[in-house]
């Protein structure tokens, strides 16, 4: 039956030469119209459909058929394509860590990955060792988040953990780096999984793809020895300093719009002040207009995000001085930054009945 030896040579040509399948899938079609054509009834000519063979009711109902295969099929690898994402961050979120242990020596690719932190005297080689054994918290993966994320995966943090319950939109490709068109509508931490693994293999990301929220948020910061917020709402600043302070753990935290950001290291179980020390009810609705609503210049949050990566890694190492009751102040538009001295507040909410 040559019709059917038809359907067979195409497939082959398309599997032998690479075709995409779209291509594949068009001549397939092609060839599957051409011989209705041909053997229907009042319209094909007798003697191609007698070579061809095949009945027009046969042919007829092959191409429903054929379409029913071919949508299941897609749909199977859309569902599988999904599906591995999703596994590979499950089993990030419950790995026991990276190659190597946290807490092992540097291998040797390890050293030379990171020459150039071993060069500095302020970190050297026990600094590194401690980024490698530090377990990291960054509270969203959107415009600070992902700059963030770059850094500590780059400065070797051992474990990062990222929490967000948002997806990758187009929007957000013009500020957030760590995600690409190509993971549109994938979840962030998911996305941020792909970056980070590709960027430095050496280091466990946790994902948790859920919003932060008093159940389950001290639980989960009690995990990490330091967090970095870089969140775009009051509610959450508000829950993340709380529960911070209450657990002793540094809080890294900028905020930012249009061409200005800020920047702190609140902790005040060493010292500094709070969030809520500075500020101490969060501004009316409507106040302090968002991202979406203001709009912002797209290497301000790189900016801002690469300086909350450095105060971490001042913070992990102890090299230099942090910005702890220091609160730092930065206009892009004028290219201007200050930092000014800020001090806990006696009856803060949050720390103030803390030592």
């Amino acid at each position: 039956m040559i019709g059917a030896l038809g359907f067979l040579a195409l497939w082959a040509a398309g599997r032998l030469w690479h075709w995409p399948a779209a291509r594949t899938a068009a001549l397939l079609a092609l060839w599957w119209a051409a011989l209705v054509l041909i053997s229907a009834p009042g319209i094909g000519a007798p003697g191609p459909a007698a070579v061809l063979g095949g009945d027009f009711r046969l042919w007829v109902l092959l191409g429903p058929a054929a379409l029913v295969v071919l949508a299941y099929r897609a749909g199977l690898a859309a569902l599988r394509a999904r599906a591995r994402p999703l596994a590979a961050a499950a089993a990030a979120e419950t790995a026991p860590g990276a190659p190597g242990r946290p807490d092992g020596p540097l291998q040797p690719q390890e050293i030379e990955r990171y020459a150039r932190h071993l060069f500095l005297h302020e970190i050297g080689g026990s600094g590194q060792q401690r980024l490698k054994a530090a377990r990291v918290l960054v509270v969203g993966a959107g415009g600070l988040g992902a700059p963030v994320l770059l850094y500590l995966a780059a400065s070797g943090v051992g474990t990062i953990g990222v929490i967000d319950d948002d997806v990758v939109e187009l929007s957000n490709l013009q500020r957030q780096v760590i995600h690409a068109t190509d993971r549109l509508g994938q979840p962030k931490v998911l996305s941020a999984v792909t970056a980070l693994a590709a960027l430095n293999p050496y280091v466990a990301i946790h994902p948790h793809h859920r919003r932060l929220e008093a159940a389950g948020a001290e639980a989960l910061i009690a995990d990490y020895d330091l967090v970095l917020d870089g969140t775009d709402n009051f509610e959450t600043r508000y829950l993340v300093n709380r529960l911070c302070a209450r657990a002793g753990k540094p809080l890294v935290a900028a905020a930012l719009g249009r061409w200005e950001g800020q920047l702190a290291v609140w902790d005040p179980a060493r010292g500094g002040p709070c969030y809520e020390c500075i500020f101490p009810t969060p501004p009316a609705p409507g106040l302090v207009p968002s991202c979406a609503e203001a709009g912002v210049a797209a290497p301000l949050p790189g900016i801002l995000g690469a300086m909350m990566a450095m105060e971490a890694v001042k913070l992990i190492t102890g090299a230099g001085e942090p910005l702890r009751g220091r609160l730092m102040l930065h206009d892009a538009l004028d290219a201007e930054t200050r930092v000014i001295a800020v001090r806990r507040r006696p009856g803060c909410a949050a720390c103030g009945d803390l030592p």
